[in-house]
């Protein structure tokens, strides 16, 4: 995407984020949606900047920077109990940040990431992450594979949950409105009786880093195994919209994420085709 329409498909996400908080039939003000999209971009140059400076931190300089708001006694309660924990987070913030600190706290953590080009930056990225005793792995063949291991050793397994990249997520709702999430957090609580926890990063205040770690999100099991995914995803979507509603400028997300934000996309590219061939038929008669 152009970043004409990187920023507005941004400012589709946070009209969402921003609506959910008005009465009903109320809109949120195009000026001040247009106002917190673009502090997005700030939002996502200072992760990107972070999470290149992690690795030369060190430990000290990750715990004068560290926060946590509250409910690590529910990350320490999982790892007593020796199945390891699932630990679902959205795209808010710097994720790796509470990573690397979880590891300081003998909590150390495997998580499941997209690819990054070209390869070589991917590999200095798995190698660096390594060195802060958190496991990357990438995403695709073996992912899922990884991560049961990672519990079967006790360890935390790390999902990135509010966007469905692969296509075949479970259908929820999601700021009023339906969309799809990637069902494997859920799947893989459900399957391994591991806990799955919800868990948000901000960045914030200031140069300090913000985790708040939830309550574990019930998987008893009810009905079939996809009733019980459906179910355990939708309440996770819950827990990620007030995790967003809080901070919704560090939401980093400029792609479309409702079946709706594809459909515009493709409404958005015909009207700038036709627009072009009106000014170009103007100058030609001209």
């Amino acid at each position: 995407m152009a970043r004409g329409d990187t920023l507005a498909m941004n400012q589709r996400h946070m009209r969402r984020v921003l609506a959910s908080e008005c009465p009903d039939g109320v809109e949120p003000d195009p000026e001040l949606v247009r106002r917190w999209s673009k502090r997005t971009f700030t939002s996502y140059a200072r992760y990107w900047a972070d999470g290149a400076r992690l690795p030369y931190v060190g430990p000290d300089g990750v715990r004068a920077r560290w926060r946590l708001e509250c409910g690590v006694e529910h990350l320490r309660a999982a790892v007593t109990q020796g199945k390891g924990a699932v630990v679902a987070l959205p795209h808010v913030g710097s994720w790796e940040w509470g990573g690397y600190w979880l590891g300081l706290e003998g909590m150390p953590m495997t998580a499941v990431v997209e690819r990054l080009e070209p390869e070589q930056l991917f590999e200095w990225f798995v190698t660096q992450r390594a060195a802060m005793g958190l496991t990357a792995v990438p995403l695709g063949e073996g992912s899922s594979m990884a991560l049961i291991r990672a519990l079967k050793q006790n360890r935390l397994a790390g999902l990135v949950s509010d966007r469905d990249l692969v296509g075949n997520g479970v259908e929820v709702e999601f700021f009023g409105e339906k969309t799809t999430m990637p069902g494997g957090a859920a799947t893989l609580a459900l399957r391994t009786g591991a806990p799955l926890i919800p868990v948000v990063v901000y960045s914030g205040p200031g140069s300090w880093h913000t985790g708040v770690v939830h309550e574990p999100i019930e998987t008893v099991r009810r009905g079939t195994l996809r009733e019980d995914i459906e179910r355990v995803t939708q309440d996770l979507a819950k827990v990620f919209e007030h995790d967003i509603r809080c901070h919704p400028e560090q939401w980093h997300l400029y792609q479309p994420n409702w079946p709706s934000d594809r459909g515009w996309s493709e409404r958005q590219a015909v009207s700038e085709r036709q627009a072009v061939r009106t000014t170009d038929d103007r100058s030609f008669r001209s």
